[in-house]
């Protein structure tokens, strides 16, 4: 097991980045855009390749937390490459088949190895907003494959 992301540290993200004004957002995004920017284009391709809009927002949200949640952690991570992408396509493919096969969480827990931040996406995926939004069933789903992927990466990115 590497440097773990713990539940305070997630809390002290969402609780930073949802207080945030939307310039605020605006150039917390571009902060990390800026040291992560094949990462970013990899998670937000996602967006079209699903062609669905409304993923689109939410993965650069998630982007921003998830970023935050290891900057809160005090974990620091090298940039994410193009080969860092390739490497982890297919070992990560072959495990959510066997996830969706198996519905076992410690599955996805244990290939991310950030089970704090993996159970708190499957509930971020699972459970209404509080203004009662519930995004569809498969943007959910899309949302949770894609940021399971990119805490994998940084996962193994780790410095």
């Amino acid at each position: 097991m590497g440097k773990q992301v713990t539940l305070a540290s997630i809390e002290k993200a969402i609780d930073i980045v949802d207080n945030l004004d939307d310039d605020q957002l605006e150039s917390l995004s571009e902060k990390y855009a800026l040291a992560q920017q094949i990462l970013l284009d990899y998670v937000a391709s996602a967006a079209t390749e699903y062609e669905n809009e409304e993923l689109e927002g939410l993965i650069i949200y998630y982007f921003c937390l998830i970023n935050e949640c290891f900057a809160q952690e005090g974990i620091t991570f090298r940039e994410i490459t193009e080969a860092d992408i390739d490497e982890l396509e297919e070992p990560y493919f072959d495990m959510l088949d066997q996830y969706f096969e198996e519905e076992n969480e410690e599955i996805l827990e244990s290939f991310c190895d950030q089970p704090e931040l993996a159970q708190f996406m499957a509930m971020e995926v699972s459970t209404e907003d509080e203004d009662g939004t519930d995004m569809s069933e498969d943007t959910a789903t899309q949302l949770f494959i894609v940021s399971l992927a990119m805490i994998s990466l940084i996962n193994r990115c780790i410095n």
